[in-house]
Parts: structure tokens; C-alpha cells; sequence
């Protein structure tokens, strides 16, 4: 008999979870194509018999028409051992866990129209509100182990019921082998207790909720990755409530409108903002609201010109708004201040019982806590600001090995990043590590990233600042494993991260500006200039160093920035500022400086951004995170394009004095705070553009890269694009990693790859 040739392709990418074989097994049966295809820890393996000349094709359809929401990173051929075996058709074979390599695992995927339209018309799913297909529904959220398969995910308590094993074995259905299969008779559902009495029917829970929704109450649910707040965004009592509960003064809330109609009305939208709201990802997208419409609840972003914006993306979501009449709903994540969001009823029910009117639980369990991911959209160029569901743990393809290095990210906003063959795997969001809580999610994260991907840390990297948390494990680690540790430049890491994004692996002008960092001197740095490979780097310009009076507590207080740079440029204290923070306290501070009593100096770009917003009655102190440069971007108003002269522009250090010379003026002179925010801002950009171009032609380098939370500061992040544009200079800015300290953990790694790689 003569043997068969057999041609192996591997599929690598995202391609576990999103019907990639049933994908495969219809291409192969449509073109005629006899072999198997199965799942495997490293990716899609297809074995086949392939007539003359459709082998190219097949391969090349398999590039063009995968699912939507399958990414392909690479398809592996190799020719196998000819066998005396025939194949006679094309197969699905069960999933097989062989090797250590893995493959991706996808993301939570919203909903899709044809699971909505099932639950019209399926006599099994109507209004089921846990419906999903192999093209959407939990993923990450749910999963435990690889293979993706059922029994390895949190619907593995959930026996199928024989109608869904029909659909789940059927390779024509679009069911085959979706794993969170399931139905009114078998699947997840929801509960609730109200008061008094436990209630398990979904249509009386819809209809309670959407009542106490519409009469102004805040009631709780569990999403697909944790719980959420929710009440109605045009009820000013409902919002200032949801307030009490969060514990939060000021902080802007996310809202989920009922359609792009609803969103239009109230929110400007670009094409790329309405793709990245519209797709499977769902996450909330930063847009500009207008001013026009006084509906919404003055409570609901107090000072911000801005709106969290997200689409629905679960059943529950459409069955709420086809209940009430608001197009708007607040939805936020259902925690208290400071604390990762809850994942457990046992956990919802301590800490919101007494503050929500309902707990709506669903009996699915959440294994990894994932908050909504958010996205703003600078120039046509979508950016993360937190990566999380819809996004986690999709990979970063690296173009160096990076097998076995663990990075640990940074204090504040923190992801970890793991290497595993050529591809960077970053957690979800966690958040700042000096909460308890929320270093308990990250070692519980951390532990749960090194099972579900087979990983075994050969070599560890952090901040260079040891009394961060993140330092802290990683020296913890490293002695407990016996295991190399190396201590990586905060900036530098940021510079790095937008590097691996963008594929730079040659020197670059790197721009790096943030509230935060421990320079290599001993310093706070966070206005940089660097020259920079992926492996060291040259400080090459930077902010005129001030004093940081009180240390950490002047980021939280920034009329104490506003207060230093006055005593450090010499400038006299206006009478306004001095009348509002009171002159005891003012000279109180002068006499800290004076003396260098808990006085460290700072480079940072952020405490700059600070004292502005301070002197301009913008925010003297701050209830949040980056609180004064958020507000102070929020008041810009047109500016004529006119700058504020700046000293020593060709100088090691760029100083501020004339800048903030000329907005003491300015405001005396009655100047409107917005001109005044405006003229500094495009003052700033310029600094950055020329002193850019003016270190690109003292170092040969070619291309800048700019990172640090300073740039999520969209005003000026696209004010930079067009100026870099206008003089034809290749601008990169962080799109896929955030440029603010959840992307450190990314950069961190890749300086690490790159050391390895080159001092093995």
C-alpha cells in the first residue's frame, strides 16, 4: 500500500475559545480536505492530506477568513512521517496537554447578535440571561487550567443538559465546543434576596430591578468579571448616593448607554472611538460630552469635560434597558474606595448589604477578577489606559526570547508580566499595592498566571525603588528561588514598553514624564529626557529639579508644588493663593525648604502640572490619583496658539520660570484659567518637540517615543502628534500598553530579554 503524505500545520495565536476548530473544519470539508485538527496546549494542530496545490490555499484562507475574534500569529508547517493510514474525512479530535508551551487564552468577549436573536427565538434560551456561543461570552474570567475545555473552567459544576450536548457535539452548530455552553434547564443563573425572601426566577428579578432602578435606588450585580454599581445617570439623588457608598468624593463613574444613538446624544464620537466602543472588547472609552445636555447627573463628573462611556455587552445589560425609559445607566465597579473589585457573593454581601437596595448574584463563579477595561482615542490611534477584560491576557508577541523572566511592575496602577517562549503575557489590572487587599489580588494573580500558563520564573525583574511592594516580592522571590534579580530604571522601563509596542530596537530620543520614579542618583525623577536602546540608556535633559516639600504628601496637596516652585524661581506668592492656603502654611514650607527638612528634590513632570493647576485655583488638594493635571487639561479653552517664553530650552535641565512667571501674570491680569491652562499646555509640547529634535540631531537617533501617565493627558498627547507631524519626525506613542505605571511591567521585562540576550 502506498504510504500517505501528511502535511502538519501548527496554529499559534489567539486561537483556543473562539471556534477555531470548528473554523478549520469547515474549510477543510468545503475544499475537499481529508485530515484532523485538535487543540493542544501550544496552539492548533492540523494533520491533513493535501490534493495538488490547495495545501497554499488552505494556509492562506486560514490567514484571511478566521474568526473575528481569533488572532493568528504564526502557522507552523513541518511534513510528518508518511503513514499507511488514509485519512477518509476531516476530523475533530478531543484536546490533548503535552507541553509545557501554551497557547492563548482568549479574552471575554461580549455578547454577539446571534445570541441576542437566540433568545427571541430559541424555546431553550428565551431571555436566558447566561446565553454565549463559541464567538462570545466568558473566557478568561471563568477559566482555571489549560486546555480550554469545560471541566477546567467554573461552568464545570454545570452538567449539560441533552439538548446542549446536542448543539456542544454538533460541528455544524455554532455551539460545537463552545465550553460556557448553556440554557434555561442547565446553565448558570441568577438570585437575589429582597427583603426577607430569596428569589431565583430571572423575569421577576429583571423587573425588580429595572423597578428600583427607575425609583432612584442603587442595587449591585454580578457581571463576568466582578460586580458592579449600578443606578440611574440622569437621578441626581441616585448618583450622590452611589457616592456615599464608593466613598468617593469626586472621581468620575463610567456609564453603559443603551445604543450609539444614546451615546451620540450625549457624547462627541469619532469613527475610532465608535469602533472601539462598538467592539467585541466593550471596554469604556473616554469621549468629550457635550456641554449642551444638562440631563445628566451634575454628580456624575464633577469638574470634567470628559465621560466614561461603555456599551452593553451581557443579557442582563439589554434586558435593563428594555425595562426603563433612562438610555443611561451608571455602571461601576462594585467595591468600596481602594479596594479590588468584589468577586464572591460571600464578599458582596459583607461590604454592600447595608448600602444597596439588591445584590443581584449569578451562581457562575468569577476565578480571575477582571475591572472593565478603558480606552481613549488620541489623533485615530485608540490607547489603553487600563488593560483588562476584553483585553487580558491577550499576549504581546516579542521579537526576542523571553521564556522564564517574571517582571513585577510598579507600586501604583500595577500589572506583572510574565515571559513564556516569544510572547510577554500581562496581567489584569490590579491597581496600588499599598492597599492590603489589593496586594493580596496581585500575589493571588500572580500565582494563578504561573499555573494557568506553566510558567517556571528563571529570572525576575523589578523596580529599582526596593521599598516599592512589587520589590518587595520580587527580593522575596528571588531568595526563596534562589533566583537572579535584576533592578530596572522606572523610565526607562516606560520607554522600553512603547520599544517593544512598536518593534525599536535601535537608540531612540525617549520622552518619559510622570508624577513618580527613583532616579539613578537617588532623586525623584519624572521629566526625562533619555537616549535608549532596550537595554541602557542616557539621561541626557531633563525638568530643573525643585523641592518636594513633605515628600509623598505634596502629590496628594498640590498647592505645596505650587508653594516650591514659587520658593525655588523666587517669585513672590500671589495674593489670591496666599489669601486661599493662608500664609502660616505657606511660610511654614518656606522654612522646610530652607532648613531641607523632608525636602527631596524631583525632576517630575507631574508635580509641574501640579503646581499650575494650584496656582490657578484649579485643585489645591487632590482626592485621586493625578487628580490636579486631569482638571487643569479639563479647563482648556482656545488659546490662540500663543506660547510662554522658557529658559534654557538649550540647556542640560529646562526650567519653568518664565512659564510660571507668565501665568502669575496672566491671572492677575484676569486671563480666563482656560487660556491660561491652554497656553501652558501648548507651551509644554513645544518644550518637549524642540528639545526632542534638538537631542535627535546632537545623537544621530532617528525616532522618539513618549511614555509616562503624563501622556494620557490627551490634549497633549495629540498636540504632540501634530507637531512631530509638521517637521517629519517618526513620533511613537504607547497604544496596546499603557503608558501610565500599569505598563512598566511590560518594559521591565523586555530590558531584561534584551540583557539576557545579549550577555547570556
Amino acid at each position: 500500500m502506498k504510504k500517505a503524505k501528511i502535511t502538519g500545520l501548527i496554529v499559534r495565536g489567539q486561537v483556543q475559545g473562539v471556534g477555531f476548530r470548528p473554523f478549520i473544519y469547515h474549510l477543510a470539508t468545503e475544499m475537499g480536505i481529508k485530515g484532523e485538527v485538535d487543540n493542544r496546549t501550544d496552539g492548533v494542530y492540523i494533520r491533513a492530506c493535501f490534493p495538488s496545490g490547495r495545501e497554499a490555499v488552505f494556509i492562506e484562507r486560514i490567514w484571511k477568513e478566521h474568526p473575528p475574534v481569533a488572532f493568528i500569529h504564526q502557522i507552523i508547517e513541518s511534513e510528518e512521517p508518511e503513514e499507511d493510514t488514509v485519512f477518509t474525512d476531516f476530523r475533530i479530535l478531543p484536546s490533548r496537554s503535552d507541553s509545557d508551551r501554551v497557547t492563548q487564552v482568549s479574552p471575554d468577549i461580549a455578547v454577539c447578535s446571534d445570541c441576542l436573536r437566540d433568545r427571541e427565538l430559541q424555546a431553550s434560551r428565551i431571555r436566558y440571561p447566561f446565553v454565549n456561543c463559541t464567538h462570545c461570552g466568558p473566557r478568561f474570567s471563568i477559566i482555571r487550567d489549560l486546555p480550554y475545555d469545560r471541566q477546567q473552567t467554573t461552568m464545570s459544576v454545570f452538567p449539560m443538559c441533552p439538548a446542549c450536548r446536542t448543539e456542544y457535539e454538533d460541528v455544524a452548530d455554532r455551539r460545537f465546543h463552545a465550553q460556557p455552553i448553556a440554557c434555561n434547564h442547565c446553565g448558570p443563573s441568577y438570585y437575589a434576596t429582597y427583603k426577607g425572601q430569596r428569589y431565583a426566577d430571572y423575569s421577576f428579578l429583571l423587573k425588580l430591578t429595572a423597578r428600583l432602578i427607575a425609583g432612584g435606588e442603587v442595587i449591585a450585580v454580578k457581571g463576568i468579571g466582578g460586580y458592579h454599581l449600578v443606578c440611574d445617570a440622569l437621578n441626581e439623588r441616585a448618583v450622590q448616593r452611589l457616592r456615599e457608598i464608593k466613598q468617593r468624593d469626586s472621581k468620575p463613574f463610567a456609564v453603559m448607554f443603551r445604543d450609539m444613538k444614546a451615546v451620540h446624544g450625549y457624547a462627541e464620537v469619532n469613527a475610532a472611538e465608535e469602533d472601539c466602543l462598538t467592539s467585541w472588547r466593550r471596554p469604556i472609552v473616554l469621549l468629550k460630552q457635550k456641554l449642551q445636555q444638562p440631563s445628566l447627573s451634575a454628580a456624575l463628573n464633577p469638574g470634567m469635560r470628559t465621560l466614561g462611556c461603555m456599551l452593553p455587552y451581557m443579557p442582563v445589560h439589554y434586558d435593563w434597558f428594555d425595562c426603563l425609559q433612562t438610555p443611561v445607566l451608571v455602571m461601576t465597579s462594585g467595591n468600596l474606595s481602594e479596594v479590588p473589585i468584589l468577586i464572591t457573593p460571600e464578599e458582596a454581601e459583607r461590604q454592600l448589604q447595608s448600602e444597596v437596595s439588591l445584590i443581584l448574584h449569578h451562581n457562575r463563579d468569577i476565578h480571575n477578577r477582571v475591572d472593565d477595561s478603558v480606552v481613549q482615542v488620541c489623533g485615530t490611534q485608540p490607547c489603553l489606559v487600563r488593560r483588562s477584560r476584553g483585553y487580558v491576557p491577550e499576549p504581546f508577541f516579542a521579537d526576542m526570547p523571553v521564556e522564564g523572566i517574571l517582571a513585577f511592575g510598579a507600586e501604583k496602577v500595577n500589572t506583572f508580566a510574565l515571559g513564556k517562549g516569544d510572547t510577554v503575557l500581562q496581567s489584569q489590572y490590579i491597581g496600588d499595592l499599598k492597599n492590603w487587599e489589593t496586594y493580596a489580588f496581585y500575589c493571588e494573580s500572580l500565582n494563578r498566571f504561573r499555573h494557568l500558563f506553566r510558567f517556571i520564573p528563571d529570572y525576575l525583574v523589578c523596580d529599582l525603588h526596593s521599598d516599592y511592594l512589587s520589590s518587595r516580592e520580587a527580593a522575596r522571590l528571588a531568595q526563596e528561588e534562589q533566583l537572579p534579580l535584576l533592578k530596572v530604571q522606572h523610565h526607562h522601563a516606560h520607554a522600553v514598553a512603547c520599544m517593544l509596542e512598536h518593534g525599536l530596537h535601535e537608540p531612540v530620543i525617549a520622552v518619559v514624564m510622570d508624577g513618580t520614579g527613583l532616579g539613578d542618583d537617588g532623586t525623584v525623577w519624572g521629566g526625562e529626557f533619555f537616549l535608549c536602546d532596550r537595554m541602557e540608556y542616557t539621561r541626557l535633559s531633563y525638568f530643573e529639579p525643585v523641592p518636594l516639600p513633605g515628600g509623598d504628601k505634596a502629590s496628594v496637596e498640590p498647592w505645596r508644588m505650587a508653594v516650591a516652585y514659587l520658593w525655588h524661581y523666587g517669585l513672590p506668592v500671589p495674593a489670591a493663593f496666599e489669601e486661599r492656603i493662608g500664609k502660616e502654611k505657606i511660610g511654614m514650607l518656606q522654612k522646610m525648604m530652607e532648613k531641607k527638612v523632608n525636602t527631596p528634590y524631583t525632576s517630575s513632570a507631574g508635580r509641574l502640572f501640579d503646581a499650575v493647576a494650584s496656582l490657578l485655583g484649579v485643585c489645591d488638594v487632590a482626592t485621586r490619583q493625578a487628580e490636579a493635571p486631569i482638571l487643569l487639561e479639563q479647563t482648556i479653552m482656545d488659546a490662540r496658539q500663543i506660547l510662554y517664553p522658557v529658559d534654557g530650552k538649550g540647556g542640560e535641565t529646562v526650567s519653568f520660570r518664565s512659564v510660571l512667571e507668565s501665568v502669575i501674570k496672566d491671572k492677575a491680569d484676569g486671563v480666563s484659567v482656560g487660556v491660561i491652562s491652554a497656553r501652558f499646555h501648548l507651551t509644554l509640547a513645544a518644550v518637549i518637540r524642540q528639545k526632542a529634535e534638538q537631542l535627535l540631531n546632537l545623537t544621530g537617533a532617528r525616532k522618539v517615543v513618549i511614555s509616562g501617565g503624563c501622556f494620557q493627558n490627551k490634549f497633549l498627547t495629540e498636540t504632540l502628534q501634530r507637531m512631530f507631524a509638521d517637521v517629519d519626525i517618526p513620533l511613537y506613542i504607547p497604544s496596546r500598553i499603557p503608558c501610565n505605571d500599569s505598563g512598566v511591567a511590560a518594559g521591565q521585562l523586555t530590558v531584561a530579554a534584551a540583557k539576557r540576550l545579549n550577555n547570556p
